[in-house]
């Protein structure tokens, strides 16, 4: 039995895949739980439909994705934090507080996008990466200063 996946399946294939299966295996388990469809010249020309307008809606994400990478990496961020005693910080700059920055500039951001391990913690420019598609990825210099 020929069938079209609709979802990766380790051993078998991945999406949009035509793989060839046992009947029962097919009948009785991947099409009732929607792992796959059967293979039909209709579900195959409205797979690659569905494939095209995929790629279209990627290639068009990722030039967004671009567009906003440059808008972030011109933009100055600067926060101003308390220290104590050896310039060190009270509190920390975590990636909330970043995506409260970006945010007051007029750009809204998930704040999970910000790839920060640990929070900032010491004066000075850091640079944070943003994730903003899984081929973009935007530096972002954040400047922690010392409040007056």
């Amino acid at each position: 039995m020929k069938v079209i996946l609709t979802a990766d399946l380790p051993h078998i294939g991945e999406v949009g895949q035509v793989v060839d299966v046992a009947d029962g295996y097919g009948r009785n388990f991947l099409i009732p739980r929607g792992f796959a469809i059967l293979a039909t010249p209709g579900n195959e020309r409205s797979l690659a439909q569905q494939q095209k307008a995929r790629l279209a809606r990627e290639v068009k994400n990722k030039a967004e994705a671009e567009a906003l990478a440059t808008q972030l990496q011109a933009l100055p961020l600067s926060i101003a934090r308390k220290t104590g005693e050896g310039e060190r910080l009270y509190g920390s700059v975590t990636s909330m507080d970043i995506a409260d920055l970006i945010k007051a500039r007029g750009i809204s951001l998930d704040r999970r996008r910000i790839m920060l391990d640990t929070p900032l913690k010491t004066l000075g420019t850091h640079k944070v990466p943003i994730r903003l598609h899984p081929d973009v990825v935007a530096e972002v210099e954040v400047a922690v200063t010392k409040d007056a």
